[in-house]
């Protein structure tokens, strides 16, 4: 779900037919006895509850990727800073080689958080990091193993950890809330809608509309929150390089 407002939009509107087509059923049957309205009010209530407590659990799986995107754009800043302290150990043409290759890595991680949808700039981005960390590695691996010394396999090791963090990264990014938890969420919200629609006894369609406003516009924020949280780059809340940024102006 990349697109919150369109998913606020399209989720108001199935919400709110739901309602109406509850309101068009209870038209067609008869009333219901009082024994039976007593048994309507406790699906009613159970229903509302398994979905806000459907809606709250996803609400938890989406800050939960979120923060983990955050924690893991914090860990490539601390890995490239590390290796480029680290490669002051180096002799000074290979520090200065190492280094300016973090320094033009460092400006693709930014880009890559920075971009929005564009597919073609991103799978860019991709192919030019690609290239740099083949470039990263080869330098650091070459040296260390022509002098094969703890120094030099402290560098090794720090740009592997460069390496490792992005791929983290990445995955986090990948990491979104499966259609089947939208699927049953939208399902429940329909169905508490329908009964929401089918109680309204007695009631004139003038009265009904603001009624059944109420419970559509609820899920459909709740679900263009969830939405904007899970999505990394369509939403208004999105993970901001701040750590990479900062690292750039400290090297």
């Amino acid at each position: 779900m990349s697109y919150p407002l369109l998913m606020f939009v399209e989720a108001f509107l199935v919400m709110w037919a739901s309602a109406w087509g509850g309101v068009l059923l209870h038209k067609r049957k008869p009333e219901l006895p009082s024994e039976d309205r007593e048994d309507y009010s406790v699906i009613l209530a159970a229903s509302l509850t398994l979905l806000g407590l459907i809606i709250g659990f996803t609400f938890s799986m989406a800050v939960t990727r979120y923060d983990l995107r955050k924690t893991y754009e914090e860990e490539e800043a601390n890995a490239i800073g590390t290796e480029y302290l680290r490669a002051e150990l180096l002799p000074a043409e290979e520090a200065g080689k190492i280094r300016s290759l973090l320094s033009a890595y460092l400006d693709k991680r930014i880009e890559y958080y920075n971009e929005g949808r564009d597919a073609d700039a991103i799978r860019r981005i991709n192919k030019e990091t690609s290239k740099l960390q083949d470039e990263m590695w080869t330098a650091a691996r070459s040296f260390a193993s022509a002098q094969p010394t703890p120094v030099n396999a402290l560098a090794v090791s720090g740009m592997n950890d460069v390496i490792n963090s992005q791929g983290y990264s990445q995955s986090a990014w990948w990491n979104r809330i499966p259609l089947a938890a939208w699927g049953l969420m939208i399902a429940i919200a329909i169905c508490c809608n329908v009964l929401i629609g089918f109680g309204s006894r007695g009631r004139t369609k003038k009265s009904l509309r603001p009624l059944l406003l109420v419970l559509p516009l609820l899920v459909g924020i709740s679900f263009f929150l969830i939405a904007d949280i899970d999505s990394p780059r369509g939403g208004l809340i999105r993970v901001h390089p701040m750590n990479l940024q900062s690292l750039t102006e400290s090297m």
